[in-house]
């Protein structure tokens, strides 16, 4: 058998350089604040639509809170395609300050919201910078790191939603009932706009992929969808990750239904119930999901993408009822959530470093954002079924509910298997 070759003997990240380190930090900076523009609603919202309504109807905050995530959905799938679109076309920088901006700016806005509608038109215009940013940025580290440092560079950048997720926790910790401070924050990512601005450059086999032809459309959506080389990859990657977002929704999201339910069993009051579950999900189960992030990239090199993302669903298929029903307190139920977060969060890093992997550099983002935000938009039922599921299964206890939809990730393990592997291959051209 032949000898690995040096390189392939040293570590990942030797020959790694400073530039290459900041375009990571550059990337993963976007992605936090991207993270928690979108996790700073989910953990304010019974707050933030209860005062806009001028009401505490338990159904009227659940269909406004419905209603803002629908158009947030809508608007990351909208954003996501055409910023994608656009950075294939114009380039990465300037499509990636361009989100950022948006996001930033509309969320900051949020500040001076009054009505309803207020506030699911400010959630639409966030999620059209939110949609765009991740597909941007994930090109963006692929085509910077060298092969055989892409896949740890690529997990570590989708791994940092973690910080965003923990920030946008203490952020509606600290804010309490002034949840309008905890969306003021989200006027800081536009300063990272100066430092992309003088520190970022254009990835060198963008520029060559911009000059070998004028005829390449470039981010050209009939390409990806007409193209039989592309077509297939496309099509079963927006399903991955509509498996991936759809659990996301309805079963990650509830380890804070689980511990807020737990807590009022106990007999805690709704106020402490609310803010314990903030701390359960925000804190400790997303230190699990920080750990299966990071872990889900050597598990790509290791195994190969299609077996990660196998093992990673199954594993969460079989533990996500099990963490429903064995905790029998709120201080058992903190022990199984690091567990629960690493197995339904950890796959989402497999996105970031799969989804680019798949498609040529003139499709690259425009691929990548299909993938993950056309995801988004096939995902959307997931909430309308899994608040059927639990309004029919048992009003306010979630727990068989979440068990029943932890087989979505079946379906996903099934979509792998239709997959190519990437393990080992350059990046297609």
């Amino acid at each position: 058998m032949e000898a690995p070759a040096l390189e392939d003997r040293l570590p990942w990240y030797r020959g790694v350089t400073p530039y290459q380190w900041l375009v990571l930090a550059l990337a993963s900076a976007g992605w936090i604040f991207d993270v928690y523009e979108g996790q700073i609603f989910n953990l304010t919202r019974n707050r933030l639509l209860e005062e806009v309504l001028r009401e505490n109807s338990e159904s009227s905050v659940k269909f406004a809170g419905d209603l803002a995530l629908a158009f947030f959905l809508v608007g990351g799938t909208l954003g996501g395609i055409a910023f994608g679109s656009l950075a294939d076309r114009w380039g990465r920088r300037p499509t990636m300050v361009v989100t950022i901006l948006a996001y930033s700016i509309f969320s900051g806005l949020t500040y001076f919201a009054h009505s309803l509608w207020q506030v699911v038109g400010l959630r639409f215009l966030v999620a059209l910078g939110v949609g765009g940013e991740w597909a941007v940025a994930a090109a963006l580290v692929a085509e910077v790191f060298p092969q055989r440092a892409r896949a740890y560079a690529s997990g570590i950048f989708h791994a940092s939603s973690v910080l965003g997720t923990w920030l946008a926790a203490l952020a509606g910790i600290a804010a309490g009932a002034n949840w309008r401070l905890a969306y003021l924050l989200g006027l800081l990512p536009a300063l990272l706009v100066l430092w992309i601005r003088s520190g970022m450059k254009e990835p060198e086999v963008w520029v060559q992929s911009s000059r070998q032809g004028a005829s390449i459309a470039a981010g050209s959506l009939r390409e990806l969808l007409f193209d039989r080389r592309w077509r297939l990859r496309a099509i079963l990657g927006m399903l991955l990750a509509a498996v991936g977002l759809g659990s996301f929704w309805g079963v990650t999201i509830a380890g804070q239904d689980l511990a807020r339910e737990m807590l009022l069993r106990e007999g805690k009051t709704k106020s402490v119930a609310e803010s314990r579950s903030q701390f359960a999900y925000g804190i400790v189960e997303t230190i699990g999901g920080g750990m299966g992030l990071l872990a889900f990239g050597p598990l790509c090199v290791r195994l190969g993408r299609r077996r990660a993302f196998l093992l990673m669903q199954l594993a969460a298929a079989a533990f996500v009822p099990v963490t429903c029903v064995a905790p029998a307190s709120y201080e058992e139920l903190l022990r199984f959530l690091p567990v629960f977060g690493f197995l339904t969060l950890g796959m989402h890093a497999g996105f970031a470093i799969y989804f680019p992997e798949l498609f040529p550099t003139h499709l690259r983002a425009t691929g990548a954002a299909f993938c993950f935000n056309g995801g988004r938009l096939v995902a959307a039922p997931m909430l309308v079924f899994s608040g059927w599921l639990k309004s029919l299964l048992a009003p306010g206890d979630v727990r068989a509910a979440v068990s029943w939809l932890g087989l979505i990730y079946l379906a996903g393990a099934v979509v792998v298997l239709f997959l190519p592997e990437t393990k080992d291959q350059p990046l297609p051209e």
